[in-house]
């Protein structure tokens, strides 16, 4: 049987990666701590693609946050490294014009650093090796960082170990998302530095079948934590005026902050209903960044 030749696409999205549950569950001789994660991806992120106007290989930014990056072509973005690891494992050189428009606060807890990096890894195998597979590419991901193959899944997942420990959910209901950041910078060491126990309680075990309505999830998420919040909000009490904005939202079934912070979010049944709460935020706090964003559903349908 031929296998079927993956397209070629010229942009990918970086999807946001929100920490829906994190526990911090111990800490490895080489410093690395170890979390249990429920991770998701909302329909929300940056956009990788191929520059049609560059005539030399490199990076060009663009976007709200693209100024809080640097250098365009520094060596140190996860983009260019990501574009380099590919190359250097297909032994070609790394000669493609990319093109990143940077719509995610940068260091907000929200894995948009490593998103970008997934995403150009997978712009760039469908364009130089389609015939690479997911588990090989997964691997490379691995070398930029932790967060990297979850973001190259973009699927809810519960995560384990540094972060290497992927598991896909096989049911995961339809509901939408509103994100906000007050615009505060959270130093990630700081925060796991200011964490007072990191030996705490694993996630508690997760429906074989996954989650099939957001009622289910909502009950579920009650019995979980994100282990960094607590020593987040005391280094940037700003990170509790965003989560008791969000939770003040009409319809509003769950509030808390992703990964070290400080991009908190609450979820909703509706896109509507999120993008009315997105609304009322931008107008109460407009400097601020808030969003709006589905999450799909993964699974058989409810019912």
């Amino acid at each position: 049987m031929t296998e079927t030749a993956r397209p070629v696409v010229h942009a990918r999205l970086a999807r946001a990666k929100l920490n829906y549950a994190l526990h911090v569950t111990g800490q490895r001789a080489d410093g690395y701590h170890l979390v249990d994660s429920l991770v998701v991806f909302p329909a929300i992120g940056d956009r990788v693609g191929l520059d049609p106007a560059a005539t030399v290989p490199g990076l060009s930014l663009s976007g709200r946050f693209a100024g809080d990056l640097g250098h365009s072509n520094g060596g140190d973005n996860l983009v260019v490294k990501a574009a380099r690891r590919l190359a250097h494992h297909l032994g070609r050189d790394a000669d493609a014009a990319l093109a990143l428009k940077k719509a995610l606060p940068v260091a907000s807890g929200i894995g948009g650093g490593s998103a970008d990096a997934a995403a150009t890894m997978r712009l760039l195998r469908d364009l130089w090796a389609p015939e690479l597979d997911d588990e090989t590419l997964a691997d490379l991901a691995g070398d930029l960082g932790a967060d990297v193959p979850m973001c190259l899944l973009s699927k809810p997942a519960r995560v384990e170990g540094i972060g290497e420990i992927v598991t896909p959910l096989l049911a995961f209901p339809a509901h939408a998302v509103v994100l906000a950041n007050p615009g505060v910078a959270v130093s990630t060491p700081d925060v796991f530095t200011a964490l007072k126990t990191k030996t705490n309680k694993p996630l508690p075990a997760i429906p074989q079948d996954g989650f099939r309505d957001l009622p289910a999830l909502c009950a579920w998420l009650n019995r979980t934590r994100n282990d960094l919040e607590a020593p987040a909000r005391a280094l940037a009490p700003g990170i509790g005026d965003t989560l008791d904005a969000l939770a003040r939202c009409p319809g509003v079934e769950q509030v808390r902050m992703s990964g070290s912070g400080a991009t908190c979010f609450a979820l909703l049944e509706t896109v509507d209903a999120a993008q009315e709460a997105a609304r009322a935020l931008n107008d109460a706090h407009p400097g601020w960044w808030v969003a709006a964003a589905p999450v799909e559903r993964v699974g058989p349908p409810a019912g």
